[in-house]
């Protein structure tokens, strides 16, 4: 069964949906709603990416896509309970409170700590460090934080 919270989260949803018949079949749910509490089960634990008949890969990738509807508010118990909402660039989007795109935003709080992080005392921003790792040909640069860079670099 579901490992994670979020695998929990979405089997529940899922089944949430199932009770209240708004789980639709088939692609773009044109199978008509699910009857069957086995079926409900099942289509539940492939969205969590945790069906014991699918591979690893693919697990992952309908965790993922699970994961972008959820945020996009397309699925049905978000349909029914209006928590999605079409915005300005035509795309569904979802309140922070739905923890979608939007709540992803930093807010100004996290952002001032951000440009205080960048332009620490030491007065190196991320992009001089990197300058620097490039010019040394230090392995892995482009996946490094500024912590790491400086690491690498020996800066402290």
């Amino acid at each position: 069964m579901a490992e994670s919270a979020r695998q929990k989260r979405i089997t529940g949803r899922v089944m949430h949906e199932f009770k209240h018949g708004e789980l639709k079949s088939g692609p773009g749910g044109k199978g008509g709603p699910v009857k069957s509490r086995k079926q409900a089960i099942a289509i539940a634990l492939e969205e969590a990416g945790d069906s014991k008949y699918e591979s690893e890969k693919r697990n992952k990738r309908n965790l993922r896509r699970t994961q972008n509807k959820e945020a996009e508010g397309e699925t049905g118990q978000q349909e029914r309970e209006g928590k999605s909402r079409v915005g300005a660039s035509g795309k569904r989007e979802s309140t922070r409170s739905m923890g979608g795109k939007d709540a992803r935003k930093p807010t100004a709080r996290g952002e001032k700590a951000a440009r205080s992080r960048a332009h620490a005392a030491d007065g190196h921003t991320r992009e001089e460090l990197y300058a620097q790792a490039q010019s040394q040909h230090i392995k892995g640069r482009s996946k490094m934080t500024k912590r790491q860079l400086e690491n690498a670099l020996g800066i402290h």
